[in-house]
């Protein structure tokens, strides 16, 4: 049996790096609202870690009955069990612990339940992946992807003077935190605005955290990404695409669709032959890179950008974690004429997953 937890907080855990971690309000909410979740993708007979047992059984209730509407037998609804803290220690037959994310603040919240160290991970394979995690990866893997049609640069700066040569060099930068959430950590400067306020901030950032990545600021069209599978075997295996939805960083949604029709939707910007080279390079250089380190999902961030033609930024940002698109992709319909999103929205204090028709 598996154990799944959504801990949607996983990324502002990283960047803290503490066993006794307080996640920040919002993300406490997220994940005792949306806790269900990984009944979506859980087998049969698994178990859910969730806050609030009777809260999660009507919350998946009322998603399954819409899913069922909206995508027919495409969606088939499991049997599995939702547990709390005090249950998750004592269940038999727990073979694998599967977290939205890996970090030593879910470790020490398992291991203060009663978690046997023997389907933990040990503390230097977390480090592993928190180091992995830091978006200086997908600056390395970055320069690999350059082909005709792409574009991209990412710089990892450790002081303030490399961040105001940087601004002599480009009009515009996207400064972000080595391990951030999505919408946070962020900001945008030009030499007007590289105030004495954003300087207060990069400083904290790197006492903080050691470094800060600068990227020159592109033009985007639209955010999409792809969505992989690191083995235990150190194969990388292609999930999918998710063409997902953002309001001020902040992810809202995803398309369900099936793999033809977005792929349809993306050729209308770029060669989906562009698109498929780039996937098998971002497997064959992420394979020496995780394999011994990492197994689970993991997806890659990338955005289409203006100009003269549309081009392709292939690595924004890899998140070595399971991410909405892969809830998405357990949820994708098999017809073409099928076509929904699946949003996150707060509405009456609080989160919730709705399932609509494209409007």
């Amino acid at each position: 049996m598996t154990i799944h937890i959504f801990n949607p907080e996983h990324d502002i855990a990283l960047a803290a790096n503490l066993s006794n971690f307080t996640a920040p309000h919002a993300g406490r909410q997220l994940r005792s609202d949306l806790g269900f979740l990984p009944a979506l993708w859980a087998k049969e007979d698994d178990a859910v870690l969730v806050d609030d047992q009777e809260r999660a059984e009507q919350s998946y209730k009322r998603l399954t009955q819409s899913l069922k509407r909206h995508l027919g037998d495409d969606f088939r609804a499991k049997g599995v069990r939702f547990v709390g803290l005090k249950q998750v220690g004592s269940l038999e037959n727990v073979t694998r612990i599967d977290p939205w994310g890996w970090n030593v603040a879910q470790k020490a919240q398992l291991k203060r339940s009663g978690v046997v160290d023997n389907i933990l991970p040990q503390d230097d394979r977390l480090e592993e992946i928190r180091q992995l995690s830091h978006r200086r990866t997908s600056a390395q893997v970055l320069p690999q992807l350059m082909m005709e049609g792409t574009i991209g640069q990412s710089f990892e700066c450790f002081t303030e003077i490399e961040i105001e040569a940087l601004l002599g060099r480009y009009d515009r930068l996207v400064l972000k935190a080595p391990w951030s959430s999505s919408g946070r950590g962020l900001r945008f400067v030009t030499r007007d605005s590289f105030t004495p306020q954003v300087k207060g901030w990069l400083r904290h950032l790197l006492e903080a955290q050691g470094s800060v990545m600068a990227e020159p600021f592109y033009d985007k069209e639209r955010d999409f990404g792809v969505e992989f599978w690191a083995t235990e075997t150190g194969e990388i295996r292609y999930e999918g695409l998710s063409l997902f939805h953002t309001s001020n960083g902040a992810y809202t949604g995803n398309l369900l669709a099936t793999e033809r029709l977005k792929r349809e939707i993306l050729s209308r910007y770029i060669s989906t032959e562009l698109l498929d080279n780039i996937n098998e390079i971002i497997k064959t250089e992420l394979t020496p890179i995780l394999k011994g380190k990492y197994t689970g999902p993991f997806g890659v961030d990338m955005m289409i950008v203006k100009g003269e033609k549309f081009m392709l930024h292939p690595c924004v940002e890899i998140n070595l974690r399971r991410t909405m698109g892969h809830v998405a992709l357990a949820l994708s319909p098999h017809d073409d004429d099928v076509v929904r999103v699946m949003r996150i929205a707060y509405s009456e204090g609080r989160y919730k997953m709705n399932i609509e028709r494209v409007k």
